[in-house]
């Protein structure tokens, strides 16, 4: 199978979000994410919605045969489920909550575009990678540019002295799915971290067992 001599994860994050955006590239490359995740038999881990670029991808990597969790806020249940949901759905009580389980349950992150929710999702992440709380692979997949902003907001901070060049390393970014799973698979962390690892309580960031005793 693709991809499986250089596979460090099975179970990938993906943040997006319940629109799916003004343009048929994004919905496509949603599709195309399921895709590659079913092919390398890579499990879903996602924010539990039906509708947006969420349900395209669950129910693309659902009908591929992988695993699929959807972790959602009860407040948002009616918001972001519409019909019936594929895979396992995990109801906790507010957004805090939701970003502890879904980072717990995953070996990487995905952000595909989305708003000020994906967004901040991936930030965290990337964050989290920053102090130390986890040595996972963080990727954006820019469709069309759509990050291109942001990635440059993040040149702009290594300038600006605000983001160390080393750390600008954690965010991976690809124009398509393939080529980011690819680099994704490749990631060694190269950074310093800013607390060493073992030193975060981890039963309140979110433990990720996945590190500790792979399976």
């Amino acid at each position: 199978m693709e991809g499986n001599s250089l596979r460090k994860f099975k179970r990938v994050c993906v943040f997006c979000g319940s629109n799916s955006g003004n343009r048929q590239v994004f919905s496509d490359a949603a599709s195309e994410l399921g895709n590659e995740l079913v092919k390398r038999k890579m499990d879903l881990v996602y924010g539990g919605g039906s509708v947006g670029l969420m349900g395209l991808i669950s129910q693309r990597v659902h009908a591929g045969g992988c695993h699929v969790l959807g972790v959602i806020p009860k407040a948002l249940m009616p918001l972001e489920i519409s019909g019936e949901t594929v895979g396992e759905v995990r109801i906790v009580s507010d957004m805090h909550e939701r970003k502890a389980e879904m980072a717990r349950e995953s070996d990487a992150f995905i952000a595909l575009p989305g708003g000020y929710g994906t967004m901040e999702e991936l930030l965290e992440m990337i964050t989290w990678s920053q102090l130390g709380i986890h040595k996972k692979p963080v990727g954006l997949l820019n469709v069309d540019g759509y990050y291109n902003s942001l990635l440059a907001l993040f040149d702009n901070g290594v300038e600006e002295g605000f983001i160390k060049p080393s750390a600008r390393h954690i965010v991976l970014s690809a124009p398509t799915a393939k080529d980011l799973l690819v680099k994704m698979e490749q990631y060694t962390p190269s950074h310093d971290h800013v607390a060493p690892h073992e030193s975060w309580q981890m039963e309140q960031l979110g433990n990720y067992p996945n590190e500790q005793n792979p399976k």
